[in-house]
């Protein structure tokens, strides 16, 4: 007997929450060694928070956003979510009121607060440099004039919360590692190198690169000089050892894509 489409949907989505609810059972590994549980929600840091974070707002947001608000929407609107952070914009203002003033109570009907310092309005118009800015993973976004045509348009640069948290990381990381082979730590620093700049690496972004190499570099100067009682590099002997792992220097590695 042939199941119609809904019937087949059912039976996935039975199999899909077993699959969630062992995720959510699933324990978490500490520096430790100790297995920690959680007792309510997803796992803290977990890889699959994204994922299952990603599936609740599909029906607490995306859905509502689509089939209700966008039809009562006088101009154009448009949302972006990841995991438990999204942008709403807006054409028209009165739109973006009626929006912030029903989101509260949407995300109260599934048992979910909004945060009040990170949730409001700004006004942001790519044909206005005095526009107002925001953060959204890891990105400030801003109005700014292109040095080369002079136009204005939408720049991202690393967050300066985000980058003192990843200059927080890594000092703590060469603090801790110091006492590896060289070898192994440059290979390390390279691979650290590599995964920020392919994460933060869009144009506009350059002098925020340039930044955390600059930092970063003198911080593995400081903390490699402190693994004996007498200093092991010189300026000059460190960047040649630099040159010599072939570390890599900030580089573009995504165009804008507004």
């Amino acid at each position: 007997m042939k199941r119609n489409p809904s019937e087949r949907q059912r039976d996935f989505d039975k199999a899909f929450i077993r699959l969630i609810k062992k995720w959510l059972k699933a324990g978490v590994l500490k520096l430790d060694g100790n297995v920690e549980h959680p007792t309510t929600g997803s796992p803290q840091g977990g890889v699959i928070s994204p994922v299952l974070s990603n599936i609740y707002m599909h029906y607490v947001l995306n859905l509502w956003f689509e089939k209700i608000v966008k039809k009562g929407c006088k101009g154009n609107a448009y949302l972006c979510v990841y995991a438990d952070d999204f942008v709403a914009a807006f054409e028209n203002k009165e739109d973006a009121e009626r929006f912030y003033g029903a989101l509260e109570e949407r995300m109260s009907k599934f048992g979910l607060e909004l945060s009040k310092d990170k949730t409001n309005i700004i006004r942001f118009d790519k044909k206005d440099e005095a526009s107002g800015t925001f953060e959204f993973l890891g990105f400030e976004f801003s109005v700014d004039k292109s040095r080369r045509t002079g136009r204005l348009w939408v720049k991202r640069a690393t967050s300066k919360k985000k980058f003192k948290k990843s200059l927080d990381s890594f000092t703590q990381w060469c603090r801790e590692n110091r006492y590896m082979t060289t070898s192994k730590i440059m290979k390390l620093v390279k691979a650290k190198l590599r995964g920020y700049y392919n994460y933060y690496g869009v144009i506009g972004n350059y002098e925020m690169l340039m930044k955390m190499y600059y930092f970063s570099t003198k911080v593995l100067f400081k903390w490699m000089n402190r693994r004996s009682q007498r200093k092991s590099y010189t300026w000059a002997g460190f960047n040649q050892l630099m040159r010599f792992y072939a570390v890599p220097r900030p580089r573009i590695v995504m165009t804008p894509s507004c």
